[in-house]
């Protein structure tokens, strides 16, 4: 049997297996993982892959050791790693990209869940994305070449335009929804919001991540916008995403519980404080 075989058929146990960790039965999120190389997108091995108490360097550099349900450290200086694939195949499950939609990926890191997230849009989607840290965006756009339906820009990605888009999907722990996601959201359009405390990225104790961590499904249907916990989550800080204020009032809401019971975000400031699980200034998370 030839490498690039037996390659195949480790992705496509890998694929298997990170699914059915989390539930996930959509045969084309499985086949995406499937098909798109990790190696491709990480740099040369050896690589140091995250631990519960660090990292922890593979033996050697064949790609083997990266089809296992593990962060792969990119930058791991500064925590910075290509994510948890059994986290993305269920949050990819619920963000539900169709052939031809528009994702926008914010933080695309260099870009391993962009190219899954392009395979499942195919040749009549796209997919635009956007990564805060410059060399990571660089390296992105090398890494993607060539996908003909795959934009990379270096922005912050609260702030970079985009067209309307049928998913938003971002890859960092924000404190807050940026205005331009919820008006860019099109109608029915799906954003998968990863909100956390500054304690949620330090702990990786399955408690502490309970408690300071989670990503909400925001859908929206004309001008409502409906809310569903969907994970609890550590993840690493969006810049542009998180100020003070707003991440004290997110860490009181985290104390307080209830999380798993918000239906609605609100772009408005009306809302009663008994039916605000979390509010920011001109927004909140509430209960229906």
């Amino acid at each position: 049997m030839d490498r690039q075989t037996e390659l195949r058929i480790i992705r496509a146990a890998y694929a298997k297996q990170i699914a059915a960790a989390v539930r996930v039965d959509n045969a084309r999120v499985i086949e995406a993982f499937a098909t798109i190389p990790r190696e491709d997108f990480v740099g040369p091995g050896p690589w140091m892959m995250r631990r519960m108490n660090g990292y922890v360097p593979t033996p050697d550099a064949d790609p083997v050791y990266l089809y296992t349900d593990n962060l792969v450290g990119l930058v791991p200086e500064r925590g910075l790693n290509n994510g948890q694939p059994s986290l993305h195949a269920y949050l990819m499950q619920q963000a539900a990209p169709a052939a031809g939609d528009h994702v926008v990926h914010v933080g695309t890191g260099t870009g391993y869940y962009t190219a899954i997230l392009a395979h499942l849009v195919g040749p009549s989607g796209r997919v635009t994305g956007i990564e805060f840290d410059g060399d990571l965006a660089a390296r992105a756009r090398a890494n993607l070449a060539s996908f003909g339906n795959v934009e990379i820009i270096a922005g912050d990605g609260t702030q970079v335009p985009f067209d309307p888009a049928d998913v938003i999907y971002v890859n960092a722990g924000c404190t807050q929804p940026a205005e331009r996601w919820l008006s860019n959201l099109a109608n029915r359009g799906r954003l998968i919001l990863p909100m956390t405390s500054n304690d949620g990225f330090r702990s990786l104790a399955p408690e502490r991540i309970a408690q300071a961590g989670a990503v909400f499904c925001i859908w929206r249907g004309g001008t409502d916008y409906y809310a569903t916990w969907i994970s609890p989550v550590a993840i690493f800080p969006c810049a542009g995403g998180r100020d003070e204020a707003s991440e004290k009032a997110l860490a009181d809401a985290f104390a307080r519980g209830g999380w798993d019971k918000v239906t609605r975000l609100y772009r408005d400031s009306d809302i009663p404080d008994e039916r605000c699980w979390v509010r920011g200034e001109g927004w909140c998370l509430a209960f229906e």
